[in-house]
């Protein structure tokens, strides 16, 4: 069992104590903060956004977004190192859509929720 650290000021609750003993690991922080630093990038966010409901290939994603295609480009490298993307190559073409994790979910949700932005529905009736 790992030794939960005392702090060093005993304010009389146990609050303090007992939160420590859920404070994520460092590697479960360090992506969880990578994935967010990419997506502080306005540009980044919009190409993430869209990949939530679409797989594209990088010359439509520009064009969606109103960006050169190696701007594009650099930008779904970062977003895929930090493992928001996955792609597929078919022919010539590479094809880009957001990773089926949780982090993945629960950041389309959370930019969906505080941009006040309206999930598109999916066909079937279901949503992303």
């Amino acid at each position: 069992m790992t030794e939960v650290k005392k702090l060093p000021h005993d304010h009389g609750s146990t609050e303090g104590t007992e939160i420590l003993k859920h404070i994520p690991p460092d590697d479960v922080i360090a992506g969880v903060s990578a994935a967010m630093k990419q997506l502080g990038d306005p540009s980044r966010l919009r190409i993430f956004w869209l990949l939530c409901h679409t797989e594209e290939c990088v010359t439509n994603i520009a064009a969606a977004v109103d960006m050169t295609s190696p701007a594009v480009s650099h930008h779904l490298k970062l977003l895929k190192g930090a493992g928001l993307l996955t792609s597929r190559r078919e022919g010539k073409e590479m094809y880009y859509k957001a990773a089926d994790t949780e982090l993945v979910f629960a950041l389309h949700h959370t930019i969906e929720n505080v941009g006040r932005i309206a999930c598109p529905k999916e066909p079937g009736g279901g949503q992303k």
